[in-house]
């Protein structure tokens, strides 16, 4: 039954805006029928074109251990990716094969569900070739990301180990450490030499992190490292002889001391040097030819042409809404004063805070495990499909919470060995409010992340470079769009618990507004930081971690409103053509069907079923 909503006409008008221009992709594709099946017909040149999408995936993913990994594949299990420019010329000239290879296919005499697949490669290989002249600017370290981080989390929480051999390919890895970090380090050489380095807040979180991974047992006294205890929990776990698992062990060791601590000391000590060369400018405009490389890096994140200042302003106007709506919030719960005092009252007041203990981190992630049972124990009322991996919840690890975003997912493995994970970063409990918490579950799980990424990967019919590759505004619109859809089920009924929903929201639209604000219009970094603390009832400490994530992740963090937003749209537009013919549980299968889709081929899907359902 369709579920009443209170923002139809709000999402009406915005219809008319995302249907406008300004959302129009740089590249339009073919309308296709969402209803085709999506079993492959026995026509020769579909099967021709579809054994081609495999090849390509699988060429890219056996060119890199660590995608393997990641979709539990052990070939180059003891490996990692080579970097530099003789692998970056090398992606380049597979790129251009594989655009060459898809050239022979005549699409005209493809299905529905094959056109679309050919349609969607074709536009990733070209936009491939087309951004290889952007692949320096980035920052390889981070307080984000990058390779000194990646290391640790990436064996902590990918490699499993379940023989001898495993474990192995473990130790391999350790003992790659140095090569790994030594083409990383050349990485930062050729950027510096072009003028790009990563402004100076960046570098104490990258050399804190780096230490963290060298602290500890087997490098010194007290408790162990977070890579010792990993592989020594992952190897005690295996059924096999002791004198096995001291071998082992003692393997494990000697990387761990004689290569990978060495290997980190130099990349501290790189590392160390390139401060002094940094400044504290932030934005991207400061790199050669930065302003297009933030016009292109805005297409590609949100599938539209809309330019930063659009972007900029629809921001404006999604704070001052919500805004709007808080105080009506506020009128609930009979507070008396202005916004702005109850921004304060939610950021200070003890009641919507678990202490900073072991108990209170226990306590948060248990009730994040009951809103998220209780949540999947009501989908059948909005979905028709759901996933069949698991999910668990886990506390960031230690070693990177200080740095790492609040929350985020990780995929699960495809073959079930490894469950999807939500993480919820539990090192600044004032930074994680108790009216927070739903919103945050449903966006990184159920009904959020979890759903769409476990449903894409679990598709039949459907090539494998769809099912694992995304589109950053239909995967984080889907996410928001998952926040919201839940108070139409009746969830956040507590009125502070919905002031979370609102605050989430009210975040990413400060995003669109801040991060166009520091690349494309020169904010500074304390300019930027004042806009999320004089708007939002966050604390400091998330607006400080924000602003630093829109430097090394310029444009990123505007996808998550312009998706949710478009969603929204296309759902009151087909819900206003089909009126009691509209089934939201439908609406949602379609969403999910196909996969992560640029927003206008998403709108091209949502247009025809309609038209078929009329």
């Amino acid at each position: 039954m369709p579920i009443k909503t209170k923002t139809s006409v709000l999402a009406l008008t915005l219809a008319s805006l995302i249907g406008s221009s300004a959302f129009a992709t740089p590249v339009h594709l073919p309308l296709h029928s969402p209803s085709e099946p999506t079993v492959y017909k026995a026509e020769s040149v579909s099967e021709k074109a579809n054994a081609l999408f495999e090849t390509i995936f699988m060429e890219n993913v056996m060119a890199s251990p660590i995608s393997q990994t990641h979709l539990g594949i052990k070939t180059d299990y003891g490996q990692w990716d080579e970097r530099g420019e003789e692998a970056d010329a090398q992606d380049l000239a597979r790129t251009k094969k594989h655009l060459k290879q898809l050239a022979q296919i005549n699409p005209s005499q493809l299905d529905v569900q094959t056109r679309l697949s050919y349609d969607l490669l074709k536009q990733k290989l070209e936009q491939g070739i087309e951004d290889h002249q952007w692949r320096y600017h980035s920052y390889p370290v981070n307080q984000m990301y990058g390779g000194h981080s990646m290391v640790a989390s990436f064996l902590i929480n990918q490699h499993q180990i379940t023989d001898i051999s495993d474990a192995k390919a473990y130790i391999s890895r350790l003992n790659g450490v140095p090569k790994y970090l030594e083409q990383l380090e050349a990485a930062l050489e050729i950027r510096a030499k072009k003028g790009i380095i990563a402004p100076k807040f960046v570098f104490p979180h990258v050399l804190s992190g780096s230490k963290n991974i060298i602290t500890g047992q087997p490098f010194d006294s007290g408790e162990d490292s977070a890579l010792w205890a990993d592989f020594k929990r992952k190897v005690e776990a295996l059924s096999i002889a002791g004198s096995d698992k001291q071998q082992l062990l003692a393997d494990a060791k000697r990387a761990l001391t004689t290569k990978v601590e060495p290997a980190y000391t130099q990349l501290i000590s790189y590392i160390t040097a390139l401060e002094t060369k940094a400044d504290t400018r932030d934005g991207v405009w400061k790199l050669p030819q930065g302003e297009a490389y933030y016009d292109n890096a805005l297409a590609r994140t949100t599938t539209t042409s809309m330019t930063a200042n659009q972007i900029h302003e629809l921001g404006l106007a999604e704070v001052a809404r919500i805004h709007s709506e808080m105080r009506d919030i506020m009128k609930q719960v009979n507070f008396k004063g202005d916004l702005q005092a109850f921004f304060k009252f939610m950021r200070e007041d003890k009641q919507f805070y678990y202490p900073a203990t072991d108990e209170g981190r226990e306590a948060y992630l248990s009730e994040a495990i009951t809103l998220i049972d209780t949540m999947s124990s009501r989908l059948d009322e909005v979905f028709n499909v759901k996933p069949q991996a698991p999910m668990i919840v886990k506390r960031v690890e230690a070693f990177r919470e200080k740095s790492a975003g609040k929350a985020f997912y990780n995929q699960p493995s495809p073959d079930g060995t490894r469950p999807g994970t939500y993480y919820a970063n539990l090192y600044d409990m004032e930074a994680m409010p108790k009216y927070q918490m739903e919103a945050l579950a449903y966006h990184e799980g159920t009904p959020g992340h979890h759903m769409q990424i476990a449903i894409a990967q679990e598709l039949e019919g459907v090539p494998k470079f769809r099912k694992f590759g995304g589109y950053t505004a239909y995967i984080e619109g889907w996410g928001l769009y998952s926040e919201y859809f839940p108070k139409e089920m009746g969830f956040y009924s507590d009125p502070y618990s919905d002031f979370g929903r609102l605050a989430m929201e009210l975040w990413r639209s400060c995003r669109l507004v801040v991060d166009t604000g520091m690349h494309a219009k020169k904010w500074t970094r304390e300019e930027s930081i004042n806009y999320y603390v004089d708007n939002t009832p966050n604390a400091k400490s998330d607006a400080v971690k924000m602003v630093e994530r829109h430097v090394v992740m310029p444009s990123q963090a505007t996808a998550y409103k312009v998706g949710m937003l478009k969603i929204l749209a296309l759902r009151e537009q087909a819900k206003k053509s089909l009126g009691s013919k509209f089934d939201i549980r439908e609406f949602h299968t379609l969403v999910l069907q196909n996969g992560p889709l640029p927003l206008d081929i998403l709108e091209n899907q949502v247009d025809l079923w309609v038209a078929e359902k009329s």
